[in-house]
């Protein structure tokens, strides 16, 4: 435990309504420093961080902060209305400095907004300067822009800005670097490098896991703890596991020689006995002799045959414990449907302000890239809906020329809360019976029980896998998938089984994502890059 913790964990424990319980006993403490918790999807990460800033009761056990502590979820949750200062969470305080220094407010109402306002006459300023230092636009009147007018990774930048500029002791970012370029990574990466306070940070993101102090990682319900960056902690679980790896062989050379010698043991002792009997039949010895050897044998059998079984359960055990120490884990498996698109078959148009078209035909695999707040979610989403979509763009249009296009939104918000898992992937594929359905789904880790659970109670990682299973077991399938940041919840593993799918696949691809090393495995046909007013241009 570190010297002065800012986090502790003392048997923590929580389930949901439905049963499943995520956390489970864990025990632990994070240091006043910068740590990356890790861990596999689904194993709980999210919920530990929303335990950590009381957004949620444990079942059991307790969570002891240090002072104050906020949070930035995986998925921001906003109103339509929101304005970045909202977003940045200090919308009280501004509208009271307005109305005091305006003259609107009197009497009690005065009173009141000089209680909000507190030491934070300067929020304005303040907000200002931290949304410029992150590189966010800061002119006159940006609190009261409106979020739907940001793309995805200006809002996420933003929340983040707004976590640093309200100042609290523990600071809780949970997948902070998802949706943004690579200057915005940038910017983001600078931050957590001058991060004041402790820092908690889950991400999948490489570059930012190097600027952590230590890593933790969350696996089968226990925390542990490692003092320096992710590519330290895995250097260092290498040679752990290649240890457990030699201890393991070890263990079951050591099982098979002590069956070995239990099975030599048996076949002299019966060797013995059939020796025995056929003294005592021919009354080669005295019957009281014979008896006295006979019982003498048995004892010193009886006892080496315990010996040999004591021997033999140790060096089970031994190897059960080894196999413990040594890492097995499922992966997702993404088997796709051939579309049977020829090669021909034109599947969607692409047009730039500059009327330049540019279509995808046949199972072609295309990025789209750009910076940050260009559209490129927007021209996405209009290959679904079939015209231009409210908010942010660059006046770039898209449309499908095939009904069957599997979209994964950047915000994995087509699914519906109330359902359950098993209802939310049928919709999808009405005409496939439910146990078909489960046994697929098992494919994507999401097994038993959890089919059954509300779609609201997914973990970020979990959420993705339900959300690519509905996109990929479709029925019929899609001849062309829309992808928009596909990675932005998915464990290393997981990234590479679904690179490995999308690989084989015989349909349409169209991407939009910010892993430059994710899209280098694609074996893209092309990559076309969206700007700010709306040209398209191969990049």
């Amino acid at each position: 435990m570190p010297a002065s913790p800012s986090v502790v964990l003392h048997d923590l424990t929580f389930s949901w309504p439905d049963g499943a319980t995520p956390i489970a006993g864990v025990c632990g403490a994070f240091s006043r420093g910068r740590t990356g918790l890790v861990g596999l999807n689904g194993t709980g990460k999210s919920t530990l961080l929303r335990l950590m800033a009381g957004r949620l009761r444990p079942t059991s056990g307790t969570v002891s902060v240090s002072g104050t502590a906020d949070h930035l979820p995986q998925h921001l949750t906003l109103d339509a209305d929101a304005t970045v200062a909202d977003l940045l969470g200090v919308r009280d305080v501004v509208d009271a400095v307005r109305a005091i220094t305006d003259g609107r407010a009197h009497g009690d109402e005065l009173g009141r907004a000089f209680d909000v306002v507190g030491d934070g006459w300067d929020v304005e300023e303040r907000a200002t300067a931290e949304l410029a230092a992150a590189g966010l636009p800061s002119g006159d009147g940006v609190l009261d822009r409106p979020v739907r007018n940001l793309s995805g990774g200006e809002t996420v930048l933003t929340a983040v800005t707004g976590i640093r500029l309200r100042g609290a002791d523990v600071a809780l970012l949970d997948e902070p670097t998802n949706n943004l370029d690579g200057a915005a990574r940038e910017r983001l990466h600078e931050l957590v490098r001058t991060w004041r306070g402790a820092l908690v940070v889950v991400s999948h993101d490489r570059d930012l896991l190097e600027l952590v102090d230590e890593v933790a990682e969350l696996r089968t319900g226990e925390l542990s703890t490692f003092g320096g960056t992710y590519s330290q902690y895995e250097q260092w679980l290498a040679v752990q596991q290649e240890a457990a790896q030699s201890a393991l062989r070890d263990a079951e050379q050591t099982l098979r020689r002590e069956k070995r010698q239990r099975i030599e043991l048996q076949e002299r002792v019966a060797h013995s006995e059939r020796q025995g009997r056929k003294d005592a039949a021919n009354s080669r010895y005295v019957k009281a002799v014979v008896n006295d050897r006979r019982n003498s044998a048995e004892k010193a059998q009886g006892a080496r045959r315990g010996q040999a079984a004591g021997r033999e359960a140790a060096a089970r055990a031994a190897v059960e414990v080894a196999e413990r120490a040594v890492r097995d884990d499922d992966g997702i498996v993404v088997d796709l449907p051939d579309p049977h698109v020829p090669a021909s078959r034109r599947l969607a148009v692409l047009r730039g302000t500059d009327g330049r078209e540019i279509v995808l035909a046949g199972p072609e695999r295309v990025a789209l890239t750009g910076p940050n707040g260009v559209g490129k979610t927007t021209l996405l989403a209009q290959l679904v809906t079939g015209g231009a979509e409210p908010g942010h763009g660059s006046g770039a249009s898209a449309r499908a020329l095939t009904d069957r296009v599997g979209y994964l939104t950047q915000r994995l918000d087509g699914l519906d809360d109330d359902a359950s898992v098993l209802d939310a992937v049928r919709a999808g594929a009405p005409h496939v019976a439910p146990g078909e359905l489960r046994r697929r789904l098992a494919r994507f880790l999401v097994r038993g029980d959890q089919v059954d659970r509300p779609v609201r109670t997914m973990s970020g990682g979990e959420r993705f896998r339900v959300s690519l299973a509905r996109l990929l077991l479709a029925d019929p399938p899609a001849q062309l998938l829309v992808l928009d940041e596909p990675t932005n919840n998915l464990d290393l593993a997981s990234t590479d089984r679904l690179v490995q799918a999308l690989a084989a696949y015989r349909g349409g691809l169209l991407v939009v994502s910010h892993d430059r090393a994710f899209l280098g495995r694609l074996g893209l046909d092309a990559r076309i890059e969206l700007s700010a007013n709306g040209v398209l241009a191969s990049a």
